[in-house]
């Protein structure tokens, strides 16, 4: 039987809040490698595209649907990860893409209130069972645009998301009306610490307005059961191999090494108006 990272306590808060922070998800080591291959990266660099946020400022995301044998597939396929996403949505997961976003010193761009699922829907998932693993790669500050999540919001079910510039957005009166019943929480984490959370659940970040840059990763998981009925820029199931924990340390003698194939928007005719997040 595959070994269950978290304990019942946890499975628990995560069911009732929409997300889970686990301290220390990546120990000191990882995260220093972590942070250094992602600063290393040029192809990260390369393959950024920009998201204007309608308040003069720019996102950046770098995404990929296949978790190779790199170091970034090595995080994505992790036995602590994955075996936490099949505790969490009690199924076989996989690996439904990964991204790391990145918000440059004062210029970076804020994210709207939105659910995953809102985008997510309209690529033929039937249901919202679906979660991401949100891990610091630098630290995540209220000053530096840290993630913020609405507690309790995925109880809400799918909320109906439009178009706001680059991005896709929920509907803002009803986000307004959850914010008055519902916890706002700043999710301010340190390299290594992950947020889990619900693809229901509704959530935002602020500009970069100090002078650090915030980096962080996310790697998004599907159900085996909610396959996909129709084509789109991310995959159909295929089994996830998972890679004992150890293989991140192993990887950080690769630093310099990538396979990853990157996606681009711009060149994907799936995507139509409905960039990903």
């Amino acid at each position: 039987m595959a070994a269950q990272p978290l304990d019942a306590q946890q499975v628990a808060d995560f069911h009732r809040d929409g997300f889970l922070i686990v301290p220390g998800l990546f120990d000191a080591a990882e995260a220093d490698i972590l942070r250094a291959a992602a600063k290393a990266d040029k192809s990260f660099e390369a393959n950024a595209y920009d998201l204007e946020d309608g308040e003069g400022g720019k996102a950046q995301l770098v995404l990929w649907n296949k978790a190779g044998e790199d170091l970034w597939g090595a995080i994505a396929r992790s036995e602590r990860i994955v075996n936490a996403m099949e505790q969490l949505l009690d199924d076989e997961v996989y690996h439904y893409h990964s991204k790391m976003s990145i918000k440059a010193p004062r210029t970076g761009g804020a994210w709207s209130w939105h659910q995953d699922y809102g985008y997510w829907y309209q690529n033929g998932c039937l249901f919202p069972d679906m979660a991401s693993v949100f891990i610091a790669v630098d630290p995540n500050t209220r000053a530096n645009g840290c993630l913020q999540v609405l507690k309790g919001s995925h109880q809400l079910g799918r909320v109906e998301h439009g178009r706001f510039g680059d991005q896709t957005c929920a509907d803002p009166e009803r986000v307004e009306e959850a914010l008055k019943v519902m916890e706002l929480v700043y999710v301010e984490i340190d390299p290594g610490d992950a947020l889990f959370f619900h693809s229901n659940t509704l959530h935002r970040s602020d500009q970069n307005t100090s002078d650090e840059p915030r980096w962080s990763l996310l790697c998004c998981y599907n159900s085996k059961h909610n396959n996909p009925y129709k084509e789109s820029h991310h995959p159909f199931y295929e089994p996830l191999e998972k890679l004992p924990d150890s293989a991140i340390k192993e990887m950080g003698a690769k630093l310099f090494e990538s396979d990853t194939e990157f996606w681009d928007p711009a060149a994907d005719e799936t995507v139509g108006a409905n960039k990903d997040d």
